[in-house]
């Protein structure tokens, strides 16, 4: 038994189009084509077709496909292509949310009669530093935090963002009041500060791992110093400066080890 394109086309319920496009990519070859310059299909391509279809309802893409089945046939190859497609579509999914929520929000703005504005409660606190976060602690911690906060309502991202803002400028008023580095002041306010990143799920403060903890606080210390948008936060190069060297002192008494742990 064999079939045209139009006549499989037709079965399979797709397009002539798709067809051949997969012909020409080398996703479905015809068993033959004819005098006449007709594709036909026999029982084995129309096997193949149907796997073809299952997978490209998941999402797959056709590159991703034509591996899948191009190997040596085994359950456990498609299981794999199958299992990191699902993670992938997990990450498409969390990202979805995030814009669905500053939609959500954008829109509640806007019935207001208040202008929305891209800022940390719709971006996410570190969406911005994605790369750096994935790279340095990996997509785990990423997705965890931004789920995180991303779950907070309105109200609770507002509260989170006035005690952030508050923690910075105490820094501004420790540094301006005089205060040397390792003086009592500085040095609860930098305690206070680690508490702070405690609560940030995905951090390895939070985590309680004390070595990457240290390593976490170094590298946003360098941040601290040289981003302009932390001096901002912080009121002035200088306050942000000092925290920067108050923060350092205090990891400078962590033991770096992953058995030390944080949380107390």
């Amino acid at each position: 038994m064999e079939w045209t394109v139009q006549e499989l086309a037709e079965r399979a319920g797709i397009s002539g189009r798709t067809l051949r496009h997969y012909h020409q990519i080398g996703l479905l070859e015809p068993d033959r084509v004819g005098s006449n310059r007709y594709r036909y299909y026999g029982a084995d391509a129309v096997s193949r077709l149907q796997r073809i279809l299952l997978l490209r309802d998941t999402g797959m893409p056709l590159a991703d496909i034509a591996a899948v089945l191009n190997a040596r046939r085994t359950p456990e190859v498609e299981i794999a292509a199958l299992a990191g497609h699902l993670n992938f579509l997990a990450r498409e999914r969390a990202a979805l949310d995030r814009r669905i929520n500053a939609v959500e929000h954008a829109l509640s703005m806007r019935r207001q009669g208040r202008e929305p504005r891209m800022d940390v409660m719709l971006e996410g606190f570190n969406d911005r530093y994605e790369e750096e976060v994935v790279e340095r602690w990996g997509r785990d911690a990423f997705d965890a935090s931004n789920q995180w906060w991303h779950g907070k309502s309105v109200q609770q991202q507002k509260e989170w963002k006035t005690r952030a803002d508050a923690l910075l400028a105490r820094w501004r008023v420790i540094q301006q009041e005089g205060h040397e580095l390792d003086s009592t002041k500085a040095q609860e306010h930098a305690a206070v500060h680690m508490e702070w990143f405690k609560e940030i799920p995905g951090t390895p403060i939070h985590a309680g791992d004390t070595a990457k903890s240290v390593d976490m606080i170094r590298g946003l210390a360098d941040q601290y110093e040289t981003n302009p948008d932390f001096h901002v936060a912080f009121g002035s190069p200088e306050a942000a400066g000092f925290a920067a060297n108050a923060l350092r002192l205090h990891v400078r008494g962590l033991k770096p080890s992953p058995a030390h742990d944080l949380r107390g």
